[in-house]
């Protein structure tokens, strides 16, 4: 079952970024990512977010 995810930070690390993603349970995942990598995670969220405002005016 999937947990729920309570934060994250995002810092630099040399030549990459560290991601820092904590659940509900207080458990933490270190991942290390590029800028390039950072920028399509950001695309992803931009799309998901367009299509759940466009189904929100639909419903109007």
């Amino acid at each position: 079952m999937a947990k729920t995810l309570a934060r994250f930070t995002i810092e630099p690390s040399s030549d990459d970024y560290l991601l820092l993603i904590e659940d509900e349970d207080g458990e933490t995942v270190e991942l290390l990512a590029t800028l390039e990598q950072l920028d399509l995670i950001g695309e992803a969220v931009d799309q998901l977010l367009e299509q759940d405002d466009g189904d929100v005016s639909e419903s109007d």
